[in-house]
């Protein structure tokens, strides 16, 4: 089965090298070529290609706003390319991720032959992967009066949340710890598979758009409550007696950082404070990890398959019963909720105390 994608770059020279890159392979075809966000959405419209490689700088309608409108009209699995990541770039690349984009690549040199070779097969098989995502509006689901979550094991004290996520995760993870007050009684840690040099730049795009405070995890660093902290890309994160400590131990299920090497690494301690959870992501790295969290006590949380681009890694958790709960994205902030937040005491008599 033949892979159609569309190009949209006001760049000739790079509609043309990617074209090639891609066509090198008979089952994926360039089925449309724009120079301009106006004429991407028409195309995506017109033609109704599985993938989209979008540049972000683009006269017309920018590559930002042609997202957006292809994920309202016609919701197409969307690549971006940036062409470098320097902080403006970058930030823009998730805002693209926050507006429907499944994953972001930077644009390789074009003076280094061994760079552009890596770069089109890691750009071929992206492609090929991505067009299989099934990109639709899911309903978001209202959470009732009263609607039972289930029961986790444990109650309010956990003191350390830990997020697992890869394609597909930017968006989730925003979305989880947005819901995070500045006074979140935890410490927070996320390893997201991301392309090499966005993981500072996801760190800082976090924490612009959450209370909590987020940053790029620093080795022999102490972690604390209220804060999250984000695995820099090309190291594994680990946890050692109250220290965050970074690695270049080879990749583990073909990621560094491995959610499954930061998952063991908490499972080696105590770990009846822990709430470990894994979002969307191709794969199964995690799985076993979580297993080892559930096993010493641990509780685990894996997002379900409809809210889910990609039900790999959880799946895979399922698949080894490591899951205490399968939850849609929307409500896991309210089982977080209730692992994490005190019940607040009752408001003296008289008094009224908005519930927050």
């Amino acid at each position: 089965m033949t892979t159609r994608v569309l190009l949209a770059d006001d760049s000739l020279l790079a509609r043309q090298l990617l074209k090639d890159m891609l066509q090198a392979r008979d089952d994926i075809r360039v089925v449309g070529e724009a120079c301009d966000g106006r004429q991407a959405v028409d195309l995506a419209l017109a033609l109704k290609p599985d993938l989209v490689i979008m540049d972000l700088l683009m006269p017309v309608l920018d590559g930002l706003d042609a997202i957006e409108e292809i994920m309202a009209l016609c919701p197409t699995p969307v690549l971006v390319l940036s062409a470098a990541v320097e902080a403006s770039e970058v930030d823009r690349a998730f805002i693209a991720i926050k507006r429907g984009a499944l994953d972001v690549m930077e644009k390789p040199t074009l003076d280094d032959n061994g760079a552009l070779e890596g770069f089109a097969a890691t750009l071929r098989e992206k492609v090929l992967f991505l067009a299989k995502i099934r990109v639709i509006r899911h309903p978001r689901r209202k959470l009732r009066i009263g609607e039972p979550l289930g029961t986790l094991p444990g109650g309010p004290g956990h003191n350390i949340l830990a997020i697992g996520a890869s394609t597909g995760g930017p968006k989730a993870v925003m979305r989880l710890l947005k819901s995070l007050p500045a006074d979140f009684p935890g410490a927070v840690f996320v390893v997201q598979h991301i392309a090499q040099g966005f993981a500072a730049g996801f760190a800082t795009w976090l924490d612009r758009e959450c209370a909590l405070p987020v940053r790029l995890a620093g080795d022999g660093v102490p972690y604390r409550p209220g804060e999250a902290l984000i695995a820099p890309d090309g190291r594994h994160m680990t946890v050692v007696e109250g220290l965050i400590r970074l690695n270049d131990a080879p990749p583990v299920n073909c990621c560094r950082p491995s959610i499954d090497i930061f998952f063991e690494s908490l499972a080696r301690q105590r770990c009846d404070q822990v709430v470990a959870v894994l979002l969307t992501g191709m794969g199964r790295d995690g799985a076993q990890g979580m297993l080892r969290i559930k096993e010493a006590g641990g509780t685990t949380i894996v997002q379900d398959e409809p809210s889910c681009a990609v039900f790999g890694m959880p799946k895979a958790a399922i698949t080894l019963d490591a899951a205490d709960q399968v939850v849609p994205l929307d409500l896991i902030p309210a089982a977080l909720d209730k692992l994490f937040v005190a019940e607040r005491p009752e408001p003296a008599s008289g008094v009224f105390a908005p519930h927050n």
